[in-house]
């Protein structure tokens, strides 16, 4: 039987000196603010919706094309520069000149003067912003303890996301933009992403203490690509396969949620401005909470049981949007379903992470982000929005708990990959029956 700590990307870290453990945390840290960023900038497009329909007069389906632009070129972006990433073998300079860019784009969305001028700002944007997670959870994974994987992928993708994107952007978009105006919130984006990007510079090692720089292209300086692996072999892996779908579903049903809830409170619900962004700080609350702990309960029991669990419990999240008016009653209710982005980790980070070996890192995860985004970041939202436009905004919060339901079957199929499960099972299977043991003495 294999020993599944010598599986690709379950193999045993070298015992960690001081030096390693200060640059764990230092670049989680790191890390945990570039994506926080740029969620931030991405979540703000939502919050800002009522303000820029006061100004451009948008429909439901011009909210979901501006969306699912984002989404498209992220799309595209995070499966590019995955793949180049792995044949370069280089990641830091690819990371700073995203953080860079998606800053300078968000920026510049705020001095568009229509609709069309900010449909081009904010695909730019996704240019960007869809280089910044494959990069930074490949850079994570390496300089991860093995009992710290799915911990740390879960702070860097779901609570940084949550705390930036989640908690301070409805509250801080929403304030600045009701005294200074909608415009004034992009502008100010640019600041804080330059910030990150000069820290990143300084701080930011191509590869962390411990780990030889050969193990994970050995034969890219040598022959470009023959370090690296195929796409054909990533998708090989039936946990990349499910994967990417999952993501497909998962995405849909974030991106739909999160781009339609702000609406529907104002809109169908009658929640004032203030209401609607309490309500969705919610979501951020939720977001942080989950981010963490779904992330690290699977590494106690495992990848596959915790999906299926969790998500299920997310299916709930839109239809109590639907289903519950008050709004005191309402928050407590999104906290407590809004799992998802604590999922969102195991699929598009920790299980394919887990799947493969190091030289198809950013592949992997370009490819799941990837196609993920194109089909529940774009197509999802653009559905979305035309069938709100048709039959009503409860047909978007449909959609998402669809989105859910789907991946809670898919999730069954997946093969576990936690190393401290599959190492009980082989400790399980090694064990001597109380015959054998008898015999041998």
């Amino acid at each position: 039987m294999t020993d599944p700590r010598t599986r690709p990307g379950v193999d045993l870290a070298p015992p960690r000196d001081a030096e390693a453990l200060r640059y764990e945390n230092r670049l989680l840290l790191v890390l945990f603010l570039s994506f926080g960023f740029v969620f931030f900038d991405r979540q703000a497009l939502a919050f800002l919706a009522p303000f820029i329909d006061d100004e451009f007069g948008l429909s439901h389906t011009e909210l979901g094309v501006l969306s699912g632009a984002l989404a498209f070129t992220w799309a595209l972006s995070g499966m590019v520069i995955g793949r180049v990433s792995d044949r370069l073998g280089r990641r830091k300079p690819l990371l700073i000149g995203a953080v860079v860019l998606f800053s300078v784009f968000s920026a510049v969305g705020g001095l568009m003067a229509g609709f069309v001028g900010l449909l081009a700002a904010r695909a730019l944007m996704g240019v960007a912003e869809g280089a910044v997670l494959p990069l930074s959870q490949s850079l994570m994974v390496e300089a991860s303890q093995e009992h710290r994987r799915g911990l740390n992928m879960g702070l860097l993708q779901g609570s940084a996301a949550g705390l930036l994107g989640g908690i301070a952007a409805p509250l801080v978009v929403v304030w600045v933009a009701e005294q200074f105006g909608w415009r004034t919130v992009l502008l100010l984006t640019i600041v804080p992403g330059l910030l990150i990007a000069v820290w990143m510079a300084k701080w930011v090692r191509e590869t962390p203490p411990g780990v030889v720089p050969a193990v994970r292209a050995p034969a890219a300086r040598e022959s470009g690509a023959a370090g690296t692996t195929s796409v054909r072999e990533v998708v090989r892996h039936r946990n990349i396969v499910l994967c990417t779908l999952a993501a497909c579903c998962y995405l849909t049903w974030f991106v739909v949620l999160i781009t339609f809830t702000p609406v529907y409170l104002e809109d169908v619900k009658g929640y004032s401005s203030g209401t609607m962004s309490g309500v969705m700080t919610c979501f951020g609350v939720a977001w942080v909470l989950w981010g963490f702990l779904i992330p690290a309960i699977s590494d106690r029991i495992g990848r596959r049981t915790t999906m299926v669990v969790f998500t299920a419990i997310a299916v709930l999240c839109p239809l109590a949007v639907v289903f519950i008016s008050h709004p005191l009653v309402l928050g407590p209710a999104i906290v407590l379903s809004y799992t998802g982005l604590g999922c969102f980790t195991l699929i598009m980070a920790t299980i394919p992470a887990e799947t493969v070996s190091r030289t198809a890192l950013a592949t992997s995860l370009g490819l799941v982000m990837g196609v993920g985004e194109l089909t529940g970041g774009v197509i999802a939202p653009l559905a979305a929005g035309w069938a709100s436009d048709t039959w009503g905004l409860e047909t978007a919060m449909y959609i998402a708990a669809g989105g859910a339901v789907l991946v809670v079957l898919l999730s069954l199929g997946l093969r576990e990959t936690a190393p401290r499960v599959l190492q009980r099972r082989a400790g399980r299977t090694t064990t001597p029956t109380p015959t054998t043991a008898g015999a041998s003495t």
